[in-house]
């Protein structure tokens, strides 16, 4: 419909795709679709159609963004991109000013064209498929997947369709990935209300997460990366992004193996395709100075032909398979109701992961998500050695203090003395209700000596975990160092073999 500005597809999913027409009248395709009186609002879209369809298509909204961003530049030679909108039974006022929320705030200059990928709509102007399958309905993943094979740009742009981009959404994320080809980025993603359509501000300190269950939440970024984060404008690492809106380069999104097509319909390929950035040489980034709204829904609002729960563990179960290596066992345990499940074969991913020389899970886990807390029954008590020495418990001072130091290994790994013995457990190094603690949990405090105290759970003080062969504090970032004399915590450094230690089981 907007032929002269960008060069639009409209493609379906069944083979009947009949004729595009020339022009495009907004009133007349907002007018078909408009409830009836008395209609519930919320039935068919599980969002308020009402509100949507009373807002104009071209409605301003506020500049959510940081106050640095607007003086931020970018290169003159952006790429230009192929933006991709899949959509199924979309409330037609959403979708339009989806549309033109990126027409109009996007210079025409990087937009090589809008390819609007309709999966199966009942509601579409095309004609409907004359054997009325429904196996023809492809679902999210593989829309997505036919929109990217017949884009032309050499960067794709995805967007679900009830968003609205904001001012400036696209050069920031162009940038990063012109920089860095093996960059997927996305912005920060705002939040248009359900109910009245408002257009909310989301914060910009919050990156994307997930537990073994492999459910997707949003979390505070770290408290040592927000000491070090001085400039608001700076991307944010992320282990998996939300999966609706991001930017990629198309031959990296095709040397990865593009979306896993054997998912179904929607849900779980976020933390597949996260997984398999971070592991084959990329890495997920949230750029602070883009912003883009959408519709936060509390359910959805078509059926799954095998139901919500099934489709989501077929797809988080392939992944845990494909890429979660040994640890797989944690998401079986959190979602026991995925065991004798049926996934379909792996086998061709699981190739396709050793021909490009993934990095392990546990890599994952070390390197990208540290704060993952594995779960306590896979690390047994045992003794954190260095060189002939062990980590050992020295009884109090005349004050009551717990004394903490290095003394030569006694007994074996197997049966060490109790003083040597410890649990490294939910981010605590225990020992008989007593816990290591940093006596600081400043970045700006290297050289804080590391004592024993009663175990508190909810003591920043008391956290730790473990990043190689190194044992970081949790909070300030530093890590466990044997200094003379005393055990303190400092700037890690790879190569410092004060720093380095053995964490060995008692089996």
């Amino acid at each position: 419909p907007y032929g002269q500005r960008f060069k639009s597809r409209l493609l379906t999913s069944d083979p009947v795709t009949g004729t595009p027409s020339k022009g495009f009248d907004e009133k007349a395709y907002l007018s078909a679709k408009q409830l009836k009186p008395g209609e519930d609002p919320y039935r068919q879209h599980a969002f308020n159609q009402l509100e949507s369809d009373k807002l104009s298509p071209d409605r301003p909204i506020r500049d959510t963004r940081h106050y640095s961003c607007p003086s931020m530049s970018y290169s003159l030679d952006l790429p230009a991109t192929s933006v991709i909108i899949t959509f199924h039974n979309e409330a037609r006022s959403t979708l339009l000013r989806t549309v033109k929320s990126v027409l109009n705030r996007t210079p025409a200059s990087l937009i090589q064209e809008i390819i609007l990928v309709d999966d199966f709509s009942s509601d579409r102007e095309c004609p409907p498929s004359p054997l009325g399958d429904p196996r023809a309905f492809l679902g999210l993943i593989r829309s997505r997947v036919r929109g990217a094979d017949v884009a032309a740009a050499a960067i794709l742009t995805f967007l679900d369709s009830h968003c609205e981009v904001n001012t400036e959404w696209l050069q920031p994320m162009l940038q990063r990935v012109k920089e860095d080809h093996t960059r997927v980025v996305s912005p920060i993603i705002d939040v248009i209300s359900l109910d009245n359509f408002a257009y909310l501000a989301a914060s910009a300190d919050l990156r994307g997460g997930f537990d073994w269950s492999l459910h997707f939440k949003w979390e505070q970024i770290p408290l040592e990366q927000k000491i070090t984060r001085t400039d608001p404008t700076r991307p944010i690492r992320t282990p998996v992004i939300a999966g609706g809106i991001f930017v990629i380069d198309k031959a990296w999104f095709n040397h990865l193996g593009k979306y896993d097509a054997q998912m179904d319909i929607w849900g779980g390929e976020n933390f597949e395709l996260s997984f398999r950035v971070w592991m084959c040489g990329g890495s997920l980034e949230i750029v602070p100075c883009s912003r883009v709204g959408h519709v936060f829904r509390k359910r959805h609002p078509y059926n799954f032909p095998e139901g919500n729960a099934l489709t989501y563990i077929r797809n988080t179960k392939r992944t845990a398979e494909v890429w979660m290596d040994e640890y797989k066992q944690y998401y079986y345990e959190a979602r026991p109701s995925a065991i004798g499940k049926a996934f379909g074969s792996v086998a061709t991913r699981i190739e396709q992961r050793k021909k490009m020389n993934c990095k392990s899970f546990r890599w994952y886990l070390e390197n990208v998500y540290p704060e993952l807390t594995v779960p306590v029954k896979e690390v047994l008590p045992g003794i954190i050695k260095q060189g002939v020495n062990c980590l050992e418990s020295q009884g109090q001072n005349t004050a009551g203090d717990f004394l903490l130091g290095m003394g030569i290994c006694r007994g074996s790994a197997k049966s060490p003395p109790p003083a040597q013995a410890w649990l490294f457990t939910d981010h605590l190094i225990q020992q008989q209700g007593k816990c290591l603690a940093a006596t600081s949990t400043l970045m700006s405090s290297p050289g804080s000596p590391v004592t024993l105290q009663v175990c508190n759970p909810r003591e920043g003080k008391q956290k730790w975990r473990r990043k190689g062969t190194s044992i970081q504090h949790s909070v300030s970032g530093l890590c466990l160092e044997n200094k003379p004399g005393q055990l303190a915590t400092s700037k890690c450094q790879a190569d410092a073999q004060a720093q380095q230690w053995q964490l060995l089981p008692h089996t």
